[in-house]
C-alpha cells in the first residue's frame, strides 16, 4: 500500500496555488482589517438604505465591496486548511474569518427588515430614476417576492425569539445519525468481525459476496427498527414545524414555500412525479436485468447497489486521466477545452491525498479568484469521473463569473449539478463508444443506468414520500410511525415492482435519510440529471445551436429565475419534457443492455 505523504512532501505542481487570493500572513491581516472597515461602512446605511435612488445604489456598491473581500478571505481560509487540517496556524485564519462572519450576521441583520418596509412599487420608481439601478432589477424582484410573507415587526421579533427552539428536530436527528449510531458488527468477505458504520455500509452493499450484503443490510435496518418510535417523533416534529411556519408566513403549504425562492410552481412538482410513474416499466426491466446478471432467483433490496462489472479496475495516472477527460469533452468545443486547460496549467487543482487533507472532492471559489478543485485522486475510473464532475462545476463557475456582474455571478443550487453531470455523461458516452469488449460496454451502460435509477427514480420516490407525509399533516391526519413506515413501504413496492422483494426491513429506510430534514430538496437531483442528459444528448447529436445554448447556460449565473435560464438555453423544464426525455433515454439504454445480453 502506497504511503500517504505529508503536505510538505507533495510537489508544488500537484497542489493548488492560493497566492493570487492571499499572498502571505501580512496580506491576510491587511485584507481582514479592510473587511472590518468596510463592514462598518455598510452598517452606516442603517435606517437610510431606501432614502433615495442614489442611496440605494451606494448601499449596493458598498455591500459588494465588503462581500467580495470578506468572501475571498472566508474561502481562502477554508481552502487553506482543507489541504492540511493538522496545521494549527491555518486553523487560526479560519477562526478569525469565522469571527468576522458572526459579527457581520449581528451588524447587518437590519438590512432585510428595513428594505421590506418599502413598497415594491416605490422601489421600481427608484430604478426608473437611476439607470445604474437597472442592474439590480432582477435581484430586487426576487427579494420583494417574499414581501407578502414578511410579518409585522412584533411577529418577526417573536419568531426571532424562537430561533433557539426551531430546528431542534434536525439537530437531534443529526446527533443520532452521526454521533450516537451503534450498528454493532458484521462479518466481512474473509469472515472477520468488523464494525458497521454509515461510511462503510455503502462498501458492504457493493460487496460481491451476497452473504455480506445481506448481513450488513439486516444489521443496519434492525438498528433503525429499534429506534422507529424515537425517529418518527423527530420527523413528525420536523413536518409539523415546517408546515406551521409556512402557514404563519401565509403560504398554502411548505412545498410552495420551499419552491418559492426558485420561482417554481407547485404544479411542476406534481407533474414530474406523474411522469416518473408513467415510466416505471423500464426501471422494472432494468432491475430484472440485474437479477439475471447476478444469477439469483429473487432480487432483494440488498442486491440493488452491487457493481455488475466483472472487469478488472484499470488504473490511470493523473496525466492519463486528464487526457481521457479532454478527449471525452471534445464535443464541448475548442473554446471550452482551451479554457479548461487553464485549470491544469494554472494550478486550479489540488490533486492527491496527503496527511491531514480533507476527504472527498469539491469545487469552490469566489468572484475574484479562479475556480479551485480539491481532489483525492487515486487513479481508478471513479477518480477520473470525479475529476470531470468537479471540473464541470469549475467551468460553470468560470463562465458565470466571466460573463456576469458580481450580483449575478453565483448560480442557484437547483442548477448547480447540471454542468458537472454533463461532463460525467460525456465521459460515459466516450467510454461506451470506445469499449473493446462486450462486457466493458455493458459495464458503462449499466453505470449510466444506475446513475439514472438512483438520481431520478430513487430521489423522486423520496420526493413523493415527503409530499405525502406533509399533505397528511396539513389535512389534520395522524403522522404515526405506522403511517410513516407504511407509506414508505408502499412507495418502495411501487418504484421497484413485483419482481423485486421489498424486504420488510426496508420499511424503515425513511428514518436514515438526512435530506428529509431539508424539506423538498431532493427533486433537484432528478431535474439536474434530466437537464444534463438533455444538454449532452443535443450536443452529441450535433443539433443546431446545441453547444451555443449550453455555453449560454454556463454563462448565465443567477441573472434570471432558474427555469428561465434553462428556457433561454433551449430546455423548457417547466413543461416536464426534459424529465420525460431522460426517462425515454433510460429505456433506450435498457434496450441496448438487453440486446448485448442476448
Amino acid at each position: 500500500m502506497e504511503k500517504i505523504r505529508k503536505r510538505s512532501e507533495v510537489p508544488t505542481e500537484d497542489t493548488w496555488d492560493l497566492t493570487p487570493m492571499v499572498k502571505n500572513h501580512e496580506d491576510f491581516e491587511e485584507k481582514l482589517k479592510k473587511s472590518y472597515e468596510l463592514l462598518e461602512e455598510v452598517e452606516a446605511f442603517k435606517g437610510h438604505i431606501l432614502d433615495s435612488a442614489e442611496t440605494l445604489l451606494a448601499f449596493y456598491k458598498k455591500t459588494e465591496e465588503y462581500e467580495r473581500l470578506s468572501t475571498l478571505l472566508y474561502i481562502w481560509s477554508h481552502l487553506n486548511i482543507d489541504n492540511d487540517t493538522t496545521d494549527s496556524k491555518r486553523q487560526e485564519y479560519v477562526e478569525k474569518i469565522d469571527r468576522l462572519s458572526d459579527i457581520e450576521s449581528e451588524k447587518l441583520s437590519f438590512i432585510s427588515p428595513e428594505m421590506m418596509k418599502k413598497p415594491y412599487v416605490e422601489v421600481l420608481k427608484m430604478i426608473d430614476e437611476n439607470k445604474e439601478l437597472e442592474l439590480y432589477r432582477h435581484e430586487l424582484e426576487v427579494f420583494y417576492r417574499e414581501q407578502a410573507h414578511i410579518l409585522s415587526d412584533e411577529e418577526e421579533a417573536l419568531l426571532g425569539k424562537l430561533n433557539g427552539i426551531l430546528g431542534n428536530n434536525k439537530a437531534a436527528f443529526s446527533k443520532l445519525n452521526n454521533a450516537d449510531i451503534d450498528y454493532g458488527t458484521i462479518h466481512d468477505e474473509e469472515g472477520k468481525e468488523v464494525l458497521l458504520t454509515n461510511a462503510n455500509y455503502v462498501l458492504f452493499m457493493n460487496s460481491k459476496d451476497r452473504r455480506v450484503r445481506k448481513e450488513a443490510f439486516q444489521t443496519l435496518y434492525q438498528f433503525w427498527q429499534k429506534h422507529k418510535n424515537t425517529v418518527s417523533m423527530l420527523y413528525k416534529g420536523e413536518v409539523k414545524e415546517g408546515n406551521t411556519l409556512a402557514k404563519v408566513r401565509k403560504y398554502d403549504s411548505l412545498l410552495e414555500a420551499s419552491l418559492a425562492s426558485d420561482h417554481i410552481p407547485v404544479s411542476f412538482y406534481h407533474k414530474i412525479i406523474q411522469i416518473v410513474h408513467n415510466h416505471l416499466e423500464p426501471l422494472y426491466r432494468y432491475l430484472e436485468i440485474r437479477r439475471k446478471n447476478l444469477g439469483v432467483d429473487e432480487l432483494h433490496m440488498y442486491d440493488l447497489h452491487v457493481d455488475l462489472s466483472q472487469n478488472e479496475n484499470k488504473k490511470y495516472s493523473f496525466e492519463e486521466g486528464k487526457e481521457l477527460l479532454m478527449e471525452a469533452l471534445k464535443p464541448l468545443g475548442e473554446q471550452y477545452l482551451s479554457d479548461l486547460s487553464q485549470g491544469f496549467t494554472d494550478r486550479w487543482i489540488d490533486k492527491y491525498p496527503n496527511v491531514g487533507k480533507r476527504s472527498g472532492a469539491y469545487q469552490w471559489s469566489c468572484y475574484d479568484s479562479t475556480p479551485y478543485v480539491l481532489l483525492n485522486y487515486t487513479g481508478d475510473l471513479d477518480s477520473v469521473s470525479t475529476m470531470g464532475h468537479e471540473l464541470g462545476h469549475a467551468m460553470h463557475t468560470f463562465y458565470s463569473r466571466k460573463h456576469q456582474p458580481y450580483i449575478y455571478h453565483d448560480y442557484p443550487i437547483v442548477l448547480a449539478e447540471i454542468a458537472s453531470t454533463v461532463n460525467e455523461v460525456l465521459l460515459n458516452d466516450y467510454l461506451t463508444k470506445h469499449a473493446t469488449t462486450k462486457e466493458e460496454k455493458m459495464t458503462y451502460i449499466s453505470d449510466l443506468l444506475n446513475m439514472c435509477r438512483t438520481t431520478i427514480y430513487r430521489q423522486m420516490m423520496f420526493a413523493e414520500f415527503e409530499m405525502k407525509i406533509h399533505d397528511l399533516d396539513l389535512a389534520g391526519k395522524p403522522v404515526t410511525e405506522q403511517v410513516l413506515s407504511d407509506t414508505y413501504y408502499e412507495l418502495n413496492q411501487l418504484y421497484h415492482g413485483q419482481n423485486v422483494v421489498s424486504d420488510t426491513l426496508i420499511r424503515y429506510e425513511w428514518e436514515r435519510i438526512p435530506h428529509f430534514y431539508t424539506p423538498f430538496y431532493v427533486y433537484k437531483y432528478a431535474t439536474g440529471l434530466s437537464a444534463a442528459l438533455a444538454f449532452a444528448t443535443r450536443i452529441l447529436k450535433g443539433e443546431e445551436h446545441a453547444l451555443e445554448d449550453y455555453l449560454t447556460f454556463l454563462s448565465s449565473g443567477s441573472s434570471a429565475d432558474p427555469f428561465e435560464i434553462l428556457k433561454k438555453a433551449g430546455l423548457d423544464m417547466e413543461s416536464g419534457k426534459p424529465v420525460e426525455d431522460a426517462l425515454v433515454f433510460f429505456e433506450q439504454k435498457v434496450c441496448e443492455l438487453e440486446e448485448l445480453l442476448k
